[in-house]
């Protein structure tokens, strides 16, 4: 029962990820706008001077920083311009919509209009944005946003370079406080080398359509395919919700508020690769048709578009890089290798069914002569 379950979920969420290709439609941005991958490495060393209470870290592979005042008082980060932009306290998050920052720390994310109402002398407009005591924001300060390097990085690309110390500043009250912190800039790796891994491995996993399209070894080459995209499908799935956790999602709640609003094919491809493979593992008679299709939904939702961490240095996860391109990898080995074995068995089994008949034929006309 539990497994004629999981094969309909495993072919519905293939048929889903069919429909979306076929439509052309975008995979959904993810959550909070973090990058897939950066050479930038921002580092924050807390507040200057500490206040007992007042915690800050950098989320989203140092595209937003995340202050969290537990203090019982008030506390504004301020603009660019020395204006207040952002209050927090027990009362909740505010946004002075009078501040420049409020709509240039937006451009990350695409708005680059600035209103005639932005206007940092003004007294402040503040309006609410959120509950809670936690604030998360685009800072300019604490990024680069030029499109080419530095140019001690343009000299010598082969080592790390601190492009600069930052500072935001923040008011407690009348007293002047400062989240400060680095901004490095870290050597990518050899993508072509995590690519050439890449291939490697899902040609030997593609190998083994060709064997479970045999006799007597293909049931036992076919189980061992759906037991390797079982676990890229639970690869697929934990590497999203990384990136939910490392975009600053608090406790599964928040996590699955993230994965649904952010990044729902990533967690369904991932889902249906898990059961596509436990419907091969149960040898049904669709099951060459199912690994194929959830094999290039996983290959093309949860490798290609999360490919970016093989030629940059600092992934958007909570874990290390190098732990990053593995599951990457693994995710596009299994996909892609799904896919080709699942294409080979079915070419295996559509010339099974031309050529029966002709020996069928020529059986009967063995016997009738004899």
């Amino acid at each position: 029962m539990i497994r004629t379950l999981l094969a309909r979920v495993g072919l519905v969420a293939a048929a889903g990820c069919a429909a979306t290709l076929i439509s052309a439609a975008p995979a959904a941005a993810h959550g909070a706008d973090a990058p897939d991958a950066t050479d930038y490495r921002t580092r924050t060393a807390g507040v200057a001077p500490a206040r007992p209470g007042l915690e800050v870290r950098v989320v989203e592979a140092g595209a937003r920083l995340e202050l969290t005042n537990r203090t019982g008082r008030a506390i504004e980060v301020i603009g660019y311009s020395g204006e207040p932009y952002l209050r927090v306290g027990p009362d909740g998050v505010f946004e002075n919509s009078r501040s420049p920052a409020a709509y240039l720390n937006r451009t990350i994310a695409g708005d680059t209009a600035l209103p005639a109402e932005a206007d940092p002398a003004a007294p402040p407009s503040w309006r609410r944005v959120a509950d809670g005591t936690t604030v998360r924001w685009h800072d300019q300060r604490a990024l680069w946003q030029e499109p080419a390097p530095p140019a001690a990085v343009r000299a010598a690309p082969e080592r790390e370079h601190r492009v600069r110390d930052w500072t935001v500043p923040l008011r407690d009250g009348t007293d002047p406080v400062a989240i400060v912190g680095t901004l490095d800039w870290v050597p990518p790796p050899d993508g072509y080398t995590w690519w050439a891994v890449s291939i490697v491995g899902l040609l030997a996993v593609g190998a083994l359509g060709l064997v479970a399209a045999a006799s007597p070894a293909g049931a036992r080459a076919l189980s061992a395919l759906g037991a390797l995209l079982v676990v890229g499908g639970a690869v697929a799935v934990g590497y999203p919700v990384g990136r939910e956790v490392d975009a600053g999602a608090q406790g599964v709640g928040g996590v699955l508020a993230g994965l649904l609003s952010g990044q729902i094919w990533p967690l369904l491809t991932g889902l249906g690769a898990i059961a596509a493979g436990w419907y091969a593992l149960s040898r049904r008679p669709a099951a060459d048709f199912a690994v194929a299709l959830a094999g290039a939904c996983l290959a093309l939702f949860g490798g290609v578009a999360n490919a970016a961490v093989f030629a940059r240095s600092i992934a958007p996860v909570p874990w290390s890089p190098g732990v990053a391109r593995v599951m990457v990898a693994l995710v596009l080995i299994t996909g892609i290798g799904a896919t080709a074995a699942g294409i080979l068995r079915l070419h295996a089994a559509s010339r099974a069914a031309a050529t029966a008949p002709r020996v069928d034929a020529a059986r009967r006309g063995s016997t009738a002569a004899g």
